[in-house]
């Protein structure tokens, strides 16, 4: 009980993470919350409020993180075809709930992934 009521601050400091890397603005399609870098998503976070279990999407490259956040409980690629791309759906509630840590890694992965080099060489030289 305790990883549903922490997910909405486990959202929050994801969302703070994503919103603080070079070039990431927030925007609201279909009414959900998604970051974006150079009009790109690279980190879908849904809507607040609402019936579905809060989770996070991310674009992971790299093999074993994405094995990695596949293992989670509940986690599964993420729908409308964006899976067979990369992108994993991980829910922050659960048996499997993750750390804000690990996630914010992850949606670090994804931003690396979809941003340009310019911004990347932003982010490591901060």
């Amino acid at each position: 009980m305790a990883a549903a009521k922490n997910a909405p601050k486990v959202r929050e400091k994801v969302r703070a993470f994503a919103l603080g890397l070079p070039g990431a603005v927030e925007e609201f399609p279909w009414g959900e919350s998604v970051i974006k870098v150079n009009k790109k998503v690279f980190v879908f976070l849904g809507s607040e409020e609402g019936g579905d279990a809060p989770g996070i999407s991310v674009k992971l490259k790299d093999p074993e993180a994405h094995e990695h956040a596949m293992s989670v409980p509940g986690a599964e690629p993420t729908g409308y075809g964006l899976g067979r791309a990369g992108w994993v759906s991980v829910p922050l509630a659960g048996s499997g709930a993750l750390s804000a840590e690990l996630l914010c890694d992850w949606v670090e992965e994804s931003y690396r992934v979809i941003a340009p080099k310019r911004l990347i060489a932003e982010l490591d030289a901060g």
